[in-house]
């Protein structure tokens, strides 16, 4: 039995790359359950730095619903390589873009 944030389940909604699902874009704020340390903050969408931190936040803290508004799975694919995400987190991912996407990707 694993304890603490791995022990967390990962948030990897099967229609995470749904096309009726608006993603936010340009300016945004992370909601509290997301970015629950410090102050709020805002981030660029269309920067890549800002990108890969939300990214990053998302995946690791985010909701399914976090997921589908804040994760564009192609932008996901782009960023792979640079993403800080702990293992089990990019496992999890790892096995969602196989099975939905017929990716293989390092975890």
């Amino acid at each position: 039995m694993s304890l603490g944030p791995a022990a967390r389940p990962v948030a990897t909604p099967a229609d995470a790359d749904a096309t009726n699902v608006v993603k936010a874009s340009g300016l945004v704020e992370l909601p509290i359950g997301v970015r629950w340390s410090g102050s709020p903050k805002t981030y660029d969408l269309d920067s890549r730095v800002d990108r890969l931190r939300v990214y990053e936040q998302v995946l690791r803290e985010g909701t399914d619903d976090d997921v589908r508004r804040f994760i564009d799975v192609d932008q996901l694919i782009d960023l792979w390589d640079e993403l800080v995400l702990p293992s089990h987190v990019r496992a999890a991912w790892a096995r969602w873009l196989s099975e939905h996407r017929s990716l293989d990707l390092a975890c």
